[in-house]
């Protein structure tokens, strides 16, 4: 199979393995939105920070290193593995006796011993990380489909039965430990490899030297990712906190989902042809052109149609949610962008040059959040939305001239695509304006005809313009 039969293959069961997992998830999420209270999700929120600088100090890039190392061999598995096992072991005894300290730091005495259980979700992740690393590398997404749908689907049911029962934010935990012990069950058993007891000081100073640098640039990334839910779960409520991370979650289901699923395929890929300055533009550009192309237009139609499908997924009582969601849905049009750009620093192997502009990035947001603090929610919602495009003009400068890919010349290949993006977007908003002023029409219906029109218009337009994203879909996905 040639690489680019490989790549569509890849994207297309990555794409269905991060979809399907993840709205497995989000429908399990909604059935416990309306359960649950709002400040119940905001405790698990507040947790977001120091387990996901956890997952960076475990991993410290050494997969990342493993993915890009063509000759990778069973003396480095075996040697990242048990650094992770290891690692993991004594994050969680670090986790466990620093809990009651995060507990003071957000007033809620009740994180303590959540932290003390949901802990144990680093050593599991650990058992099963190379498994993981290796489907990836050999790019068996359909496998990864077959672990992740059902081990999201058995564990959203254990959270749904006892949020009924009424364990209230325990149902969340419980949920994620169990998904997570599934997920490691699975890679077990689908996977062929095993450890073997070595472990290889050469081997492991060889993807540390790469790997320290994309772990501490992740727990950088990792800090300002959760800085707000840090902020607000410290100066404001917990309520408020819950709103926040539900318009984040939702908002993000596109965002995050496309990414990280195209992502998955094109590091390995570019990994392949990292020598090639001019193949590399040429895939970098269509890998982003197709991604705005489906990304851009989804969260404009969520921003348009915010307030009914708050109401009809969630209820009343989350509406305050709305406007959090509307500013996060904008600011993640551009988001898939950073992704590609940096990858390519990875597969050249500048993982320094990685650092420095995660370094110059997060001084920059420090100095901008700190600044909008007085102005409450709104003004760091705001500050997200304008440093999401200053972030992905760092990226670029560096990246781009790697591959010979300007800053201009990226704005220029996605503008068409988000500029008619938002012009149907307004229509929508008037339609639905229209819709419910002069009909009284409930919201499930709204949503259904907006949605009709939205990518009827959007997809009739688009072959108009002929637009790149849309003929270059048409020739990779439907032969034509």
């Amino acid at each position: 199979m040639t690489l680019k039969d490989r790549t569509i293959s890849g994207v297309l069961w990555s794409v269905g393995q991060q979809f399907g997992s993840k709205l497995v998830s989000f429908f399990i999420t909604i059935i416990l939105a309306r359960i649950l209270k709002p400040e119940e999700f905001g405790l698990i929120a507040m947790l977001s920070v120091f387990i996901s600088i956890g997952n960076s100090l475990l991993d410290s890039g050494l997969t990342s290193s493993l993915i890009r190392t063509t000759d990778a061999n069973q003396k480095d598995f075996s040697t990242v593995f048990y650094f992770n096992l290891i690692g993991s072991t004594i994050l969680y005894i670090i986790l466990f006796f620093c809990a009651p300290l995060i507990s003071s730091f957000y007033d809620q005495k009740i994180l303590t011993s959540i932290i003390r259980v949901y802990s144990l979700i680093f050593i599991l992740n650990a058992l099963f990380g190379i498994q993981s690393t290796l489907l990836v590398k050999e790019m068996r997404f359909k496998t990864q489909t077959n672990i992740q749908i059902p081990s999201s689907f058995v564990g959203g049911i254990l959270g749904v039965l006892l949020a009924q029962a009424g364990y209230g934010v325990w149902s969340l935990v419980w949920m994620s430990l169990f998904t997570t012990f599934l997920i490691t069950i699975f890679h077990w058993k689908y996977s062929d490899w095993r450890p073997s007891w070595i472990f290889d000081k050469k081997s492991f100073n060889l993807h540390f030297h790469f790997g320290y640098k994309m772990a501490l640039s992740g727990i950088l990334d990792t800090l300002y990712q959760n800085i707000y839910t840090l902020i607000i779960g410290k100066f404001y409520s917990a309520t408020q906190l819950g709103y926040y991370s539900r318009a984040e979650s939702i908002s993000q289901l596109p965002t995050s989902n496309i990414s990280a699923a195209v992502n998955k395929v094109t590091y390995p890929m570019f990994a392949e042809i990292s020598n090639d300055n001019e193949q590399l533009k040429r895939v970098n550009k269509k890998v982003m052109q197709q991604v705005i192309f489906w990304n851009a237009p989804i969260l404009i139609f969520m921003c348009s149609t915010a307030q009914p499908l708050f109401r009809f997924l969630l209820t009343d009582k989350w509406l305050p949610a709305v406007p959090y969601f509307q500013i996060l849905c904008v600011a993640g049009i551009m988001y898939p962008l950073h992704a590609y750009n940096l990858n390519i620093l990875k597969v050249k192997g500048r993982s320094d040059l990685f650092l420095k502009l995660e370094i110059i990035k997060k001084i920059i947001s420090v100095i901008g959040i700190l600044s909008v603090i007085p102005f409450g929610i709104y003004g760091l919602l705001y500050f997200q939305l304008s440093f999401n495009l200053i972030g992905f003009y760092i990226n670029s400068i560096y990246s781009g001239k790697l591959i010979n890919y300007s800053v201009k010349e990226q704005i220029f290949d996605v503008l068409p695509t988000i500029i008619l993006s938002a012009i149907i977007g307004i229509s929508v908003y008037f339609l639905n304006y229209f819709l419910v002023t002069s009909f009284n029409i409930n919201d499930l219906t709204r949503i259904i005809m907006s949605a009709l029109f939205y990518g009827f218009t959007y997809l009739s337009l688009s072959n108009i313009l002929n637009l790149t994203a849309i003929t270059d879909f048409k020739q990779l996905i439907l032969k034509k």
